[in-house]
């Protein structure tokens, strides 16, 4: 079936067919129809099925339909992460290009200055995060008066960041008149039980099973101790078809040590978790798009959003903990039909993890094993580089304090490197009398 099939607007077939797209898959197929009738919609498709043009495509269609109308905000789109904003606002543009319409982004991390300044002019459309829009709500910067449309994106994940309280006080501030939509790979129960606030009748779009990841992506399982990870990964990397990479962390400080120790062997590496900044953020996933560098390592909040064509491979470094972590982080590859590979590294503490993954997905995965390489190698020897926050082993934090021109060392007692010759222990229960004890003066309780 063509887009012209589903009733969109000539100016918008355009703008997707510049965008080099001929045919809508099969979220965009069941969910672009109802939309335009004026349903309020809960679509449910695999990460990497087209969801963004989904609703973006009907709604630029109606808001085409409808020339002439007041000023102000028309469309308002929430989403989990300032990355999947900023993609959001990418497609918006792209698919609007051919229509007189403002389109701006609302999002913390950045001055907030223009965002209340598009926020005033009546940008038609507002894509968002909870967090900043609620606080610039608060300071009366945003008028949604003549708003047609809230799509809340990615809801589950909003669920789970604790987003839903913010997303509650925002959407009672919104008109009643409205078509709400709400999309996400794997949509909860939970989220299900709230739509009756939000919606209104919603029609219910469900491609394939709610956990089944896209079939296009090929899932295998590494088993190998926590030691060898890294070795494992510099390993496949001699691959060269592994030329895209995106590894995934479960903590920010690891995601930064992977990131190093590839780059000690010479492989071209960037970050991304929330400890960057947004312009370190921005800089990364351009460099990683353009090819500047082959592997990208993040953490699953942060990643959240990520759409880049052509990422041949996602390694899972550390096994999620959740099962609908696995499904969103395997499905930045072989997305919108293309073929991709996922790869998990799973230590024995990952078992039980790994066993509820497969539960969920309700099959099997691959084990494989990697030819030539060592599993019984015993564990590298400690580097002091790759845990900074570390002291090195055997010195303390007053001994890695620079010593300061022309004050003497403090002498150290021999039974203590931190206490200086004389100086009595602290009694046990240091209190007021034993304060009293320790220092020779009197001291007032109360």
């Amino acid at each position: 079936m063509p887009f012209r099939a589903l009733g969109l607007d000539a100016k918008i077939i355009r703008a997707v067919t510049e965008a080099g797209y001929t045919e809508p898959t099969p979220i965009q197929s069941a969910a672009i129809p109802p939309i335009i009738a004026g349903h309020d919609l809960i679509g449910i498709a695999q990460t990497g099925t087209g969801k963004t043009a989904a609703f973006t495509l009907p709604i630029l269609t109606k808001l085409s339909a409808q020339p002439g109308q007041r000023r102000g905000t028309k469309v308002l789109v929430i989403a989990p992460t300032r990355e999947l904003v900023l993609q959001i606002e990418e497609n918006v543009r792209a698919y609007a290009k051919h229509l007189p319409l403002t389109v701006a982004t609302v999002f913390g991390g950045v001055g907030e200055r223009p965002q209340i300044q598009a926020l005033r002019a009546g940008t038609d459309v507002v894509i968002a995060c909870a967090g900043r829009l609620l606080d610039l709500m608060g300071q009366r910067c945003a008028d949604f008066s003549q708003l047609k449309f809230l799509v809340l994106d990615e809801a589950d994940r909003m669920l789970d960041m604790g987003f839903l309280p913010d997303i509650r006080r925002i959407v009672n501030q919104l008109p009643k008149q409205r078509q709400t939509l709400m999309f996400s790979a794997t949509l909860s129960k939970e989220i299900e039980s709230l739509t009756h606030d939000f919606q209104h009748a919603p029609k219910l779009i469900q491609i394939g099973r709610r956990a089944n990841p896209a079939e296009t992506v090929t899932q295998l399982i590494y088993e190998v101790p926590k030691h060898l990870k890294t070795p494992l990964l510099l390993h496949l990397l001699q691959d060269p078809q592994m030329d895209m990479v995106l590894v995934f962390s479960r903590m920010k400080h690891a995601a930064d040590r992977v990131a190093r120790q590839l780059e000690q062997k010479g492989v071209r590496c960037a970050t991304l978790h929330s400890n960057r900044s947004q312009n370190q953020r921005l800089r990364a996933l351009k460099d990683f798009k353009d090819g500047v560098v082959r592997v990208l390592v993040a953490t699953d909040i942060a990643a959240r959003g990520i759409d880049v064509d052509g990422i041949s491979h996602v390694v899972n470094y550390d096994f999620p903990m959740q099962p609908e972590d696995y499904v969103h982080r395997i499905g930045r590859t072989g997305r919108a039909h293309a073929v991709g590979d996922a790869i998990s590294f799973v230590t024995p503490e990952d078992r039980g993890d790994l066993r509820s993954v497969e539960r969920f997905i309700g099959r099997g995965i691959v084990r494989k094993k990697a030819e030539g390489f060592n599993y019984s190698q015993a564990a590298p020897a400690f580097d002091p580089a790759d845990e900074p926050r570390r002291f090195q082993h055997g010195q303390n934090r007053q001994q890695r304090q620079p010593q300061r021109h022309g004050q003497p060392q403090r002498p150290q007692h021999p039974g203590h490197p931190e206490r200086p010759q004389g100086q009595p222990q602290r009694p046990q229960g240091y209190g007021g009398q034993a304060r009293q004890e320790h220092s020779g003066r009197p001291r007032w309780r109360r």
